[in-house]
């Protein structure tokens, strides 16, 4: 119980940073390209690379500290970063079938499921 309270705590904060975020980056640098979504995402990735290594690697913590952290936080500031991370996860441990599975099926399956729900909410 006491991590799914984490998870609710790190992931409302999480989304309020993205929130902010995504609405501060177009004011500083335009509106003709998606910045505030594309630098989250890239801000998450880079975050959960360095937290993962650090916190399983290199630091010995708390394993809820973890998940407040990875799960919590950055689960509710981009999912992307989690993508992300399995992804790399799936290619250092040589399952490259899965990766390119995973990668590919997330992406191709993602965009479609956007396409056919987008056109499903045309319909009704």
């Amino acid at each position: 119980m006491k991590n799914y309270l984490l998870v609710l705590a790190g992931g409302g904060l999480g989304a309020a940073a993205r929130y902010w975020l995504s609405g501060v980056i177009p004011r500083w640098v335009g509106t003709g390209f998606p910045y505030g979504v594309f630098s989250v995402n890239l801000i998450g990735c880079f975050l959960i690379g360095l937290l993962m290594t650090a916190l399983e690697d290199r630091f010995l913590v708390d394993p809820s500290l973890r998940v407040f952290l990875t799960i919590g936080i950055l689960g509710g500031f981009t999912t992307f970063s989690s993508f992300s991370y399995e992804s790399v996860m799936l290619i250092q441990d040589a399952e490259y079938l899965k990766a390119i599975l995973y990668i590919g099926g997330s992406v191709g399956l993602g965009i479609g499921g956007t396409i056919a729900g987008a056109f499903l909410g045309k319909l009704i």
